[in-house]
């Protein structure tokens, strides 16, 4: 039970305002372009960006092999639990997989606090599946926060 209740975090200062970070959360085509890890494309199959909203994503992996939803796919299905514009995004998420070290309920929170240079952009997952190895993980997040940069600065 103690893998299950797992923390995992990153953090990148982001020569942005917190205000343009934000919104590449709540816009359809700009979370697309960004969220993705290196390796794997998405799709939006439901996005309402609102407290209590859907968000459910495919997330297709360019090498087949690794996903858990079917073998290069991964279907994430989450709800937006709080959305405070310009500081933080909470969400819910569950991975569709029949593995039980994937089962459960992920909380991940993004939070946005001004730093010198821009914004920080920290991120929590909490009680992360066993499933997902650290290392994995880890490199995910340092992906998706490496592609908002580019995305919201243009470089």
């Amino acid at each position: 039970m103690a893998d299950h209740l797992r923390i995992d975090t990153a953090s990148l200062v982001i020569a942005a305002p917190a205000e343009t970070i934000y919104r590449a959360f709540v816009d359809r085509e700009a979370l697309l372009a960004w969220l993705p890890p290196q390796g794997m494309t998405g799709e939006l199959l439901e996005f309402e960006p609102r407290p209590g909203g859907a968000f459910r994503m495919a997330l297709h992996y360019d090498a087949p092999g690794h996903g858990k939803t079917t073998t290069d796919t991964d279907v994430v299905e989450s709800e937006f639990a709080e959305l405070v514009p310009g500081r933080r995004v909470v969400q819910l998420v569950r991975f569709r997989s029949d593995d039980p070290a994937f089962a459960g309920t992920m909380r991940m929170v993004w939070d946005l606090e001004a730093a010198q240079g821009g914004t920080r952009v920290i991120f929590l997952a909490e009680d992360v599946p066993p499933g997902i190895s650290k290392e994995d993980h880890h490199e995910g997040l340092r992906s998706s926060l490496d592609n908002l940069a580019k995305y919201v600065t243009g470089n």
